[in-house]
């Protein structure tokens, strides 16, 4: 291959390093900085309001059980995506695609019905 056709690579990593320098300096000079060490420096800022109790509270395990399922059937899409779009070249390469997806899905669906069995999806336990 030519350097040429790296061009488009080289020209997409200058961008993105220099939009992050750009980002990174507007932010220096245009930032609010506190010049000495105070007690409100330190504290979280929220609309103004000087925050009150205490600063970081416990989640429920409930979120993260929620977090967890939605990476599990999120990355369910990444996989059934690109095979739909690549199904009839399968199929035109005579490569039987449509076993191994059933099985994928019966899976999945078999790993949704036990967290609903186990009541992981419902909310107010």
């Amino acid at each position: 291959m030519t350097s040429a056709a790296y061009l488009p690579l080289l020209v997409q990593l200058v961008l993105a390093i220099g939009v992050g320098v750009v980002i990174l300096l507007a932010n220096h000079f245009a930032g609010q900085r506190v010049r000495q060490k105070s007690p409100i420096k330190d504290t979280p800022y929220e609309c103004g309001v000087k925050g009150e109790g205490i600063v970081h509270t416990r989640f429920s395990v409930k979120f993260y059980i929620t977090a967890m399922l939605f990476l599990l059937f999120d990355i369910e899409v990444v996989f059934l995506i690109p095979w739909t779009f690549v199904y009839r070249d399968f199929l035109a390469n005579n490569i039987p695609i449509l076993a191994p997806m059933m099985f994928f899905l019966f899976v999945l669906v078999l790993g949704l019905v036990y967290e609903v069995k186990k009541g992981a999806l419902e909310w107010e336990k």
